[in-house]
Parts: structure tokens; C-alpha cells; sequence
């Protein structure tokens, strides 16, 4: 299993209605994720917008953001999602998602 971290740049001025649906994520969407290895997914995030994210996945970030995106629920949710971030209008924030390099793990 990897583990995987990343970031992104959730708007500030949208920070707090990006939280507001993470409250209540769609069902089908967890279910697309679980199917699709993503487990312990997490987001945090800081006031200015800094979000982190990890997941555990049999696969590498490049292939786990691949096989979420073959489903149609995350085309929907990213479609969504897209106001709510740093990025240029023609990419969707999960192709945007920086990984960053795990430098220690307690077992």
C-alpha cells in the first residue's frame, strides 16, 4: 500500500462552503473511491485555503487519479468542486494535486 500526500489551493474567500460539502459527500462519490482504491482519505486544510491530503492506494497518485477519473461521479464532483480552487479554468483540481515526498512513517 502507498501512501500519498498532496496539496492544492482551496480560494479563501470559498473556504468555508468547500468545507460545508466535505461534510456531507456523496455517497456514490465514497463508494468511487473506495471501488477505485482510495482508502484513509483525509483533507486538511489551513485558514488561508492550504489544503493537505493523504490516502493510502495500491497505485501511485498518477494512476489512482486515473481510475477516479473512468467513473462518472467524479467528472460530476470535480465539475462541481472546480470554483473552489487556485487553477487554470481548463484543469480540474485533481489534475492539479502536487504530491509531495514522504520523508518519515512510524509503523
Amino acid at each position: 500500500m502507498n501512501r500519498v500526500g498532496f496539496i492544492l489551493q482551496v480560494k479563501a474567500d470559498r473556504l468555508e462552503e468547500y468545507k460545508a460539502h466535505h461534510k456531507q459527500v456523496w455517497p456514490e462519490m465514497l463508494a468511487a473511491l473506495s471501488a477505485t482504491g482510495w482508502h484513509n482519505y483525509s483533507l486538511f486544510v489551513r485558514d488561508d485555503g492550504l489544503l493537505f491530503g493523504y490516502f493510502e492506494t495500491p497505485d501511485d497518485l498518477q494512476t489512482a487519479v486515473a481510475r477516479m477519473g473512468e467513473t462518472e461521479v467524479n467528472a460530476k464532483w470535480q465539475a462541481m468542486m472546480a470554483p473552489f480552487f487556485e487553477h487554470s479554468a481548463d484543469t480540474q483540481a485533481d489534475q492539479m494535486m502536487l504530491e509531495l515526498t514522504e520523508v518519515f512513517h512510524l509503523d
